[in-house]
């Protein structure tokens, strides 16, 4: 039992009860944008050509990873949002993170832990190096919702490589940012602050593991997880850790911070698996952003050939 705790699924009845186009059209009026709500009146596709800003990042490498699963608008991507930090609605994130980060404060990214390369990294200069590429991945989050998402990003094998890890590095721990001024989420006590989240190493080194900093053609906005965040296709949404700061080699597996809320409920590896229900509700079907009927869910999300060699004997029912 979770006291004063809220866990992914307490959002559940809210998303599936209300159609998402309502949900914008009451996010709209909350805002008191009287042009916005009369869009939103219009085909999600329509909204989303009007609203989309032009690309910042050009020439961009097309991923052989991507699907081919029609876009959700992007309208849909950046105002229905679970980021904890900036509250605990869907629509919170967007209102209350539009000038985060704080420009005037540069971001850095410290890499350290069992490897040879530690470092502390300013933003540009650990992008710098690495090939920008557009992965168009399903996101399955655990509350029962989905997505299509074209990111922007570069595969974490890549920096994993520059830092080297040592015979030690079993898994990868990563930490956003904790800074309640900027995040006034974090001035409740819902979860242990800061975020947390990790993974094993062969998972980190998977080459459908992206560390993104963009979504269609734009850099990151701030209810997405700006400016760096992890993209784990595989695993529902809350594995997808946003605004990173810290990236850790260790040798013990690291708790997450839903395994400390709610250990019955949210396990380590946290795959998407329609076989294996949360205790609350069942996980075999989902209602993608934009559809009206439920989709069947598919084990690991529909990526099994390339990631369920990583699980291979393990029972997935325990190994939740």
């Amino acid at each position: 039992m979770y006291i004063g705790k809220k866990r992914p699924g307490d959002e559940l009845a809210a998303s599936e009860i209300t159609d998402h186009q309502l949900y914008l059209n009451r996010r709209q009026f909350l805002n008191g944008s009287a042009t916005v709500a009369t869009a939103s009146l219009l085909p999600l596709s329509m909204v989303n050509a009007e609203t989309r800003p032009e690309p910042t990042f050009m020439d961009l490498k097309q991923s052989q990873y991507s699907s081919d699963d029609d876009l959700t608008s992007y309208d849909s991507v950046t105002s229905y949002n679970n980021f904890y930090e900036f509250g605990t609605d869907k629509a919170s994130p967007a209102i209350l993170a539009t000038e985060f980060p704080d420009k005037s404060k540069p971001w850095r990214v410290t890499i350290e832990g069992e490897c040879d390369k530690p470092g502390e990294y300013d933003y540009d200069d650990l992008i710098r190096p690495f090939t920008l590429e557009e992965r168009i991945y399903r996101f399955r989050c655990v509350e029962g919702w989905s997505m299509v998402i074209p990111w922007v990003g570069f595969p974490l094998a890549d920096l994993i490589k520059r830092a080297q890890p040592n015979s030690r590095a079993k898994y990868v721990e990563f930490t956003t940012l904790y800074d309640p001024e900027q995040m006034p989420g974090q001035r409740r006590q819902v979860l242990d602050w800061p975020y947390t989240e990790g993974l094993r190493i062969d998972e980190a080194m998977n080459p459908l593991t992206l560390l993104s900093v963009g979504l269609y053609g734009q850099e990151l906005l701030g209810q997405n997880g700006a400016p760096i965040r992890l993209v784990v296709p595989w695993k529902y949404g809350f594995k997808s850790i946003k605004s990173i700061v810290t990236i850790r080699f260790v040798e013990s597996l690291p708790q997450s911070a839903w395994m400390k809320a709610g250990p019955k409920e949210y396990g380590f590896y946290s795959n998407v698996n329609p076989d294996v229900d949360h205790p609350r509700w069942s996980q075999s079907r989902e209602r993608r952003l934009g559809e009206f009927l439920k989709r069947k869910t598919e084990l690991f999300n529909g990526y099994g050939e390339q990631v369920a060699g990583l699980y291979t004997g393990m029972d997935l029912t325990k190994n939740y």
